[in-house]
């Protein structure tokens, strides 16, 4: 049985990664930007190899700008924070998405709960990344014969099989707490967190590891 057109298949061209948090301001922007920044750092223009990198919120602020605080972090990575604009997390987005990657375990339910076939390629970030730690990279397509979306592709399906036998040490583990409303250097603190939850996703997205 194949999956209807568009349903978290993408493109033979293209891989979409979806980014989800609550407002859209704060947690899923740091996020998406920082993985635009890894990806940058590793491969170019991700866009060129058909990674497309977006957020969304499930009480998003459609139309609003991140929190400043968001940008500043962002500011610290060297990151590209300008042009941003929040989104309400909608069906097409979960439908066109290739990956969807939460702050939170609720965000998660919520995706799933969303319908489009979207529970084998939903994660908590945190837990995408202790899947994606126990994955031989060895068993991925080569990111220069194959491209970076076959990789892509075969890398959330490698994950979707591990999730059953590597649980979470604690409820804990797979949260990205909501530093709404905190001060900046909680949203450093926030921002740390993502980055190095990202660094093994996007490691092993790309087949290239981070300049050091």
């Amino acid at each position: 049985m194949t999956a209807p057109e568009g349903r978290g298949i993408g493109t033979a061209s293209t891989f979409r990664i979806l980014h989800v948090s609550t407002g859209n301001v704060c947690r899923s922007p740091i996020t998406e930007r920082l993985t635009r920044h890894a990806l940058h750092d590793r491969i170019g223009d991700p866009s060129g190899c058909g990674l497309i990198v977006e957020s969304a919120g499930t009480w998003g602020h459609e139309g609003a700008p991140m929190e400043a605080n968001a940008e500043t972090v962002l500011a610290d990575f060297g990151a590209d924070a300008s042009g941003f604009v929040g989104r309400e997390l909608i069906d097409e987005h979960v439908i066109r998405a290739d990956l969807v990657l939460t702050a939170t375990r609720d965000h998660r339910a919520q995706v799933i709960s969303m319908g489009h076939s979207a529970g084998l390629r939903t994660f908590t970030l945190k837990e995408f990344t202790r899947l994606v730690r126990a994955i031989d990279p060895t068993t991925l397509p080569d990111p220069e014969a194959d491209g970076v979306v076959a990789r892509a592709h075969a890398l959330v399906q490698a994950a979707a099989a591990l999730r059953g036998w590597l649980l979470a040490p604690n409820a804990e583990a797979d949260e990205v707490n909501d530093p709404y409303g905190a001060p900046i250097t909680f949203f450093r603190s926030v921002g740390d967190e993502i980055n190095q939850a990202l660094e093994p996703v996007v490691t092993a997205l790309t087949g290239v590891p981070e300049h050091r």
